[in-house]
């Protein structure tokens, strides 16, 4: 079966580099002539959740190109992989056709890495996202994500700016500085992301409250333009998401209504109402993981990128429609966040309940029943990336309204 899939791939990629238009699912390139000379006998795989139309893999597409040819070594991309057994089959054709790091980017891509892992020991395997590498014990399985709360958070004071400067027009009053934000699933990862995003808006502008809508889906474009346009109706003022299509920034533009997008930038469909966006940059991590891979050094088993390794970023302002001072109200913090004076999940800044949240344990080393088994509150703070590189922030503050709930 091994072999079939080998000559199917080895098939499938000359008919990739002989085609003509259209689009593929599968690409497979050798470094490009500018760069570092090419490593020939090594090979990296990526597999991805959707193609270049989201922009949540568009961001992993493009640090794949960028770390490989940096590198000088060959790539085959595999998109449109869904979080099923598919995802083992395509990561078992990549180890077979001799890739010797594979990494995947989505949640659902989880549990068949680790079974390719397992099958495939000599084959490195990196999975973005996930939570498992920590407690599985593979040498050749590993974990990877950023402290993308802290980009969130900059992108927030944005928002907030952008609120305050709504108030100071009398275009709207302080009580309805009402945010609204576009949800995928209501897991950690959402909720820390949401959270880091008002708590950056209130920094600035204290009577910000936000209303939250899941859509069920980390890509679709209807569901996400009807997000939007619901949280518009219910008289959300900005809008932000953790969504990956261009739905909820096409809503906004249509709707007059300013908008905060993540993985990046949306003004090319809202250049009215986009201010910024918030994403992780993967090409440190790639470039780091496929270096040790290729001088036979250990990969870390959970991986954190931080603003100072240059994995977490916001894009250039749209000035056309952020407020005054907004850059240097999103320096400051930078600079707060980046020397520790500052900490995102700060306690006292927020409540649960109406009362400040002094401990808590977080389900950090996963199990069927999600298990809270770690103390996370140390030095003041929510300790969100410290103990895996995955988000594991669930708590549900004051001051964020769920008007539904989504889980897979």
């Amino acid at each position: 079966m091994k072999k079939f899939f080998a000559l199917l791939l080895s098939l499938t990629m000359i008919l990739a580099l002989t085609a003509c238009g259209g689009s593929k699912s599968e690409d497979t390139t050798p470094a490009d002539s500018d760069t570092q000379e090419p490593a020939s006998d090594f090979k990296v795989g990526f597999i991805t959740l959707h193609d270049e139309n989201s922009t949540y893999d568009l961001n992993f597409i493009n640090a794949a190109k960028a770390a490989c040819e940096k590198l000088g070594v060959e790539y085959t991309l595999i998109t449109n992989v869904p979080e099923g057994q598919e995802c083992y089959d395509k990561a078992a054709e990549l180890a077979d056709a001799g890739c010797n790091i594979i990494f995947a980017d989505s949640f659902g891509h989880e549990d068949y890495m680790i079974q390719a892992a397992k099958e495939f020991p000599a084959v490195q395997f990196c999975h973005s996202t996930g939570t498992k590498a920590h407690t599985e014990g593979l040498d050749n399985y590993h974990n990877a994500f950023a402290s993308i709360y802290e980009g969130r958070y900059l992108a927030g004071i944005a928002a907030g700016m952008k609120l305050n400067e709504m108030i100071d027009s009398g275009k709207i009053t302080a009580d309805q500085a009402k945010i609204g934000y576009v949800g995928a699933f209501t897991y950690a990862e959402v909720i820390s992301g949401y959270t880091s995003f008002f708590l950056g808006a209130r920094s600035v502008c204290p009577s910000a409250s936000m209303e939250v809508t899941f859509t069920g889906s980390w890509y679709d474009e209807t569901a996400e333009k009807e997000g939007a346009n619901k949280l518009i109706a219910d008289g959300c003022v900005l809008i932000s998401q953790h969504a990956d299509s261009m739905g909820a920034p096409t809503a906004c533009e249509t709707a007059g209504v300013p908008n905060v997008s993540y993985n990046g930038s949306t003004e090319s469909v809202g250049p009215n109402t986009y201010i910024v966006s918030s994403r992780i940059d993967w090409e440190p991590y790639y470039e780091y993981a496929i270096t040790a891979a290729m001088n036979g050094d250990p990969i870390d088993t959970d991986w954190t990128g931080t603003l100072a390794t240059g994995s977490v970023v916001l894009t250039d302002l749209n000035a056309n429609v952020a407020a005054e001072g907004t850059q240097e109200a999103i320096d400051a913090a930078k600079a707060e966040l980046e020397d520790g004076t500052r900490q995102v999940f700060d306690v006292t800044t927020f409540t649960v309940d109406g009362q400040q949240v002094e401990s808590y344990q977080a389900d950090v080393d996963t199990d069927a029943n999600y298990t809270p088994d770690t103390e996370v509150v140390e030095n003041g703070a929510f300790q969100e990336s410290k103990f895996r590189s995955a988000p594991y922030f669930d708590l549900r503050i004051d001051g964020i309204t769920l008007l539904d709930e989504a889980y897979g």
